[in-house]
């Protein structure tokens, strides 16, 4: 039953990242038609560079959870195997994005970079003990 609980928590905090990260992909592919002169690149490798960051975190999911049925130390091989595969994935994109004239590689990195940039901002945004810990005075 806490398992279920749990489960649905996590599809939970995927959706809601998930939906952060869609909301940054417009903003970012507005700003581009607004100040860059040839955005259509930029954009397409935005694009590439986000849906393959998505499939990555999916990815990363789904080892987490099998990585957590196994004994610790097959799941340590399981896992490290795992991130060098998407480790690979990620340099392949990079560099289709660099052979391909039609890819901006600037809009794959931004978009590599979109989910971890969410992760980061909703985190410290929920967490408003951080902040008052470093804005009060000890001693």
């Amino acid at each position: 039953m806490k398992e279920g609980i749990m489960m649905n928590e996590i599809k939970k905090l995927q959706a809601n990242i998930f939906k952060w990260v869609i909301l940054l992909f417009t903003i970012s592919s507005v700003l581009t038609l607004v100040f860059i002169n040839d955005p259509k690149r930029f954009i397409i490798g935005l694009l590439f560079g986000t849906l393959i960051s998505a499939l990555n975190f999916i990815e990363l999911s789904k080892t987490i959870e099998k990585a957590v049925t196994m004994d610790p130390a097959k799941a340590q091989l399981f896992s490290s195997l795992r991130y060098f595969v998407r480790f690979i994935i990620t340099g392949v994109v990079l560099f289709v994005s660099i052979k391909a004239s039609y890819i901006n590689v600037l809009g794959t990195i931004v978009g590599l970079l979109l989910i971890k940039l969410v992760i980061l901002i909703t985190n410290l945004l929920n967490n408003k003990e951080y902040y008052k810990n470093i804005f009060r005075k000890e001693g």
